[in-house]
């Protein structure tokens, strides 16, 4: 299979609306992931800064783990990523 290349962007607006670039992205080796962070990710792979694939690869993601917080997201908006919320969330 070959994939298809996009032009990296340099920069794309995060959630709280500033522009976000890959030296503000949450740090390689992230152990807790708050909802501003996983937000960051999410805007950064629709963006095109980075890939789906380089996402899950950087921060040792699953793909589903990915597409989950990016569903909560278009769902439910930032609270979507609330961990203590996920049960209530998955109900409705």
């Amino acid at each position: 299979m070959t994939a298809q290349m996009r032009p990296r962007v340099k920069y794309v607006i995060g959630p709280d609306g500033s522009p976000l670039t890959i030296a503000d992205l949450p740090p390689t080796n992230t152990k807790r992931w708050v909802i501003r962070r996983k937000a960051e990710v999410v805007a950064a792979v629709r963006g095109g800064l980075l890939s789906l694939e380089e996402a899950c690869t950087r921060y040792t993601l699953s793909v589903d783990e990915f597409l989950n917080w990016q569903a909560s997201i278009d769902k439910h908006g930032l609270a979507g990523l609330r961990t203590t919320w996920v049960q209530h969330y998955r109900e409705s």
